[in-house]
């Protein structure tokens, strides 16, 4: 049997070049049906990736560290008063932080100051902002000019593009010059970001701005956890990691309370859901809520799973109707070609074929129609799936599992349309085949 699978396919691929037209017409269920199927997938996948990463830049998987702690406390309410100001955060925290707390996507130093910046004749007073390269990947920047900071420590500048319009009007200001203090940055990006009022802030690498302000301390980390549910875990490590690292007592105070930390440390999330509250409202709220920010992925990720299902089974439905469809048809033609080609049947089986013999070269020949027009539906969806993806501004986006799977089905749907028909040609009676004219 396996000795006789090439010659079958040969056959099979001979008989069908007889009639290319009524070949390519059979097939054009099976292309469509893969076509639209890999198209629609690769839109959905594609989309899928950009709601999540919508989600991640709404605010969910951001911690924030800030040197110096404003707590309004006192034992009255249970909380330890912070210190002010302070300028024990480092660079070697970050480094710190990074090697030993995990799940972490990105961190960013950052330093900031308002002050008054000039770009030619303009002057504006604004907010100054150092940051490392990444902290476009921190809130999913797309930028509408330019490119973000390099990684070089250059003198550039990346502007919000409030700011962007306040300081050139309508021109481009990629290349021109901003001049802080005594330094001047080249401008080589507009950012689209709005979050935290980033649309009128100028950014700057974080170790120029650092140096020129003669500083060895940084003002806050901006940290990007990979999943947003353990913000929380991350930003308990990363306080009881500064605490040690600064020297923090964790021996009780007079007062029965905890030394205060020399920083603070809070969940986007937990923001979010304290600003504008005084510390006793804040910490009640946050006490009754303490896994706040895995409340609001699970939300987001139950939402996502349900539009994700309900896609799949829309995806499921078009599939199995054109498939079926494209199936009907082969079986369809199948069966036309059996009448045509009695005779021949007949002539087989007089010199020795069996009725597995040919029922195998029509069940091959059904394969094989179904095959072709499965790779040729591929390559169309593919295309499809870019053309539409180009025009509308979509991602489309196409696994090697799911072309293995598409070609899978087409065979399948050969196979299963294809047995009746070889069936029915492996139960002629020889004598009365070769008697057909």
């Amino acid at each position: 049997m396996s000795a006789m699978l090439p010659v079958n396919i040969k056959l099979a691929i001979r008989s069908l070049a007889r009639n290319p037209l009524r070949t390519i017409l059979t097939m054009l269920g099976i292309i469509i049906g893969v076509a639209a199927v890999l198209t629609m997938v690769a839109l959905g996948t594609g989309a899928r990736g950009s709601v999540e990463n919508e989600v991640s830049s709404a605010g969910t998987n951001i911690v924030f560290v800030r040197s110096g702690n404003y707590t309004r406390g006192g034992k009255s309410v249970g909380i330890a008063s912070g210190k002010g100001a302070a300028n024990t955060l480092i660079y070697d925290d970050a480094e710190a932080i990074l090697t030993e707390v995990a799940g972490i996507s990105a961190l960013s130093p950052g330093i900031s100051l308002r002050t008054f910046i000039t770009a030619g004749d303009t002057r504006e007073f604004v907010r100054v902002q150092g940051v490392a390269s990444n902290f476009s990947e921190i809130y999913t920047w797309s930028m509408l000019r330019g490119d973000m900071l390099s990684d070089t420590g250059a003198p550039e500048a990346v502007l919000g593009q409030n700011l962007a319009t306040k300081l050139y009007g309508e021109r481009n200001p990629i290349g021109q010059f901003v001049q802080v203090r005594d330094m001047l940055y080249t401008v080589v990006g507009v950012t689209d970001g709005n979050a935290d009022d980033h649309a009128d802030v100028l950014f700057v690498p974080w170790q120029t701005l650092q140096t020129s302000m003669g500083n060895s301390y940084v003002d806050s980390f901006t940290i990007a956890a990979e999943k947003a549910g353990e913000t929380t875990i991350i930003a308990d490590q990363v306080k009881l990691m500064l605490r040690a690292r600064h020297g923090i007592s964790d021996i009780e105070q007079a007062d029965g309370m905890l030394e205060p930390n020399d920083f603070t440390v809070e969940t986007q999330a937990a923001q979010a859901l304290t600003k504008g509250l005084y510390t006793p409202a804040a910490a009640f709220a946050l006490a009754n809520l303490p896994k706040l920010d895995e409340v609001t992925l699970d939300e987001m990720s139950d939402t996502l799973d349900r539009a994700s299902n309900t896609m799949t089974a829309l995806l499921a439905s078009i599939a199995a109707v054109s498939l079926i469809v494209g199936g009907i048809g082969i079986m369809n033609i199948m069966l036309v070609a059996i009448t045509e080609r009695t005779r021949e049947i007949g002539l087989r089986m007089a010199t020795g074929a069996r009725s597995g013999d040919v029922a195998m070269l029509f069940l091959i020949e059904s394969i094989t129609l179904s095959v072709v027009g499965g790779v040729v539906g591929l390559l169309l969806g593919l295309l499809s799936a870019q053309v539409v993806a180009w025009s509308l501004g979509w991602p489309a986006t196409i696994s090697l599992i799911s072309t293995v799977i598409a070609i899978g089905i087409a065979a399948l749907v050969g196979l299963v349309f294809g047995i009746y028909p070889a069936r029915r040609a492996s139960m002629l009676d020889p004598i009365d085949a070769l008697r057909t004219e």
